[in-house]
């Protein structure tokens, strides 16, 4: 996506020279990056990005002016271009950070907590990695990701005809299983979860577990977040939790999450897997082994193969499995690598990933008995 052969062309923005100095030698430090403007507010970006054109942006979040935030949804808006925030890890950091994925930012890079400027050479690699991925992502129009998507019938409904009612599980004894659904994602996965999970209806019967790759400081920010948006209940994920349906779990960003034989939840902050922490293969493949045949798999949008050994695992378990597909995905990572494995049994666009899982509960489950005869699934 360069436009200039192997080179990037990145515009840097951020209100304090300094930091705008410091971002500027690690970028034009590589040999495959060169800056083409700086920016001190998000008016300036603007601006700047239409008349530059370049191929990735750094967004600070707290400018003057106009901050990160609105000049996200500008850019995302008139003239899409792939965006990766520097912004701080700080609880109000996280919420701007996490706001402006869902705007359409690609990426994100923590500032450390301490001596914020003079400490951002402890994140070279990941901001320069960043770039490059950023500046190989297909952006369109992603703005209107602030507001939770209709369906593409746009009746704004969930496939259950209304009046449908899913079984109470709370008259059922302990032992019977219910569904248990793990939803990995990377890279474009805040933006994307926010587009299917705030959409199942409050009773959905099935406990999800939400694996996002994303650091411990954000996670709980990030729960919260999903939590005003979803009408099922949400919580990030503590030790000894035992899964119920109608619950969405998010896997703390410091903690790896398996399910116990007697479906409770088990975290632990061992080291990285594969490079991963959280690493979705372990959810899945400890959900395949608890879950069986009710186990359900979706593989969101991110870079690497996280989740395609999950997958096969939960597959083989008699489970279903879901990936996103290439053209709504912000990197075409971990589906790809989980549809190698000839264990999905669906590749959707994000729009319809909501409706395949309500089917397949469904399926799992029986139509659920309500007055005037058994809910149907629309066609």
């Amino acid at each position: 996506m360069s436009g200039n052969g192997t080179q990037i062309r990145v515009l840097v923005v951020d209100d304090s020279a300094f930091m705008r100095k410091v971002l500027g030698t690690i970028i034009g430090g590589d040999p495959q990056m060169t800056v083409v403007g700086t920016a001190a507010d998000g008016r300036e970006a603007v601006s700047q990005a239409e008349s530059l054109h370049p191929d990735v942006i750094t967004m600070d979040i707290n400018m003057p002016v106009m901050d990160g935030l609105e000049a996200t949804e500008h850019i995302m808006t008139r003239n899409p271009r792939p965006i990766v925030v520097v912004s701080s890890e700080s609880r109000q950091g996280a919420t701007g950070t996490l706001r402006a994925l869902e705007l359409g930012a690609v990426d994100f890079v923590a500032k450390p907590s301490a001596a914020v400027d003079l400490d951002m050479v402890s994140v070279r690699e990941d901001l320069l990695r960043k770039i490059r991925m950023a500046s190989k992502v297909r952006v369109v129009r992603t703005a209107s990701r602030s507001k939770v998507a209709p369906d593409p019938a746009g009746t704004g409904k969930t496939l259950i005809q209304p009046g449908a009612a899913y079984p109470l599980f709370a008259a059922r004894k302990a032992a019977d299983k219910f569904p248990v659904i793990v939803v990995a994602a990377s890279t474009g996965g805040p933006a994307t979860v926010m587009q299917i999970l705030p959409k199942l209806p409050k009773d959905f019967p099935a406990a999800i577990l939400l694996v996002q790759h994303m650091p411990a400081t954000f996670t709980s920010q990030y729960g919260q977040q999903l939590a005003e948006r979803a009408t099922m209940r949400v919580k990030e994920a503590q030790h000894n939790d035992a899964l119920e349906p109608g619950t969405i779990y998010v896997c703390p960003g410091s903690h790896h999450l398996r399910v116990t034989s007697n479906g409770r939840i088990a975290l632990d902050d061992g080291p990285r897997i594969s490079g991963y922490r959280p690493c979705a293969d372990v959810t899945m493949q400890t959900v395949a082994t608890f879950a069986g045949p009710m186990g359900l798999g979706v593989v969101l949008t991110g870079m690497g193969g996280d989740a395609a050994q999950g997958a096969r695992a939960i597959k083989a378990a008699g489970g279903f499995v879901i990936a996103q597909d290439e053209t709504t995905s912000t990197i075409f990572g971990m589906p790809a690598e989980a549809i190698k494995t000839g264990a999905v049994d669906k590749v959707l666009p994000v729009e319809s990933i909501r409706a395949g899982l309500e089917k397949r509960v469904l399926e799992l489950l029986g139509p659920a008995t309500v007055a005037g005869g058994p809910a149907r699934i629309k066609a």
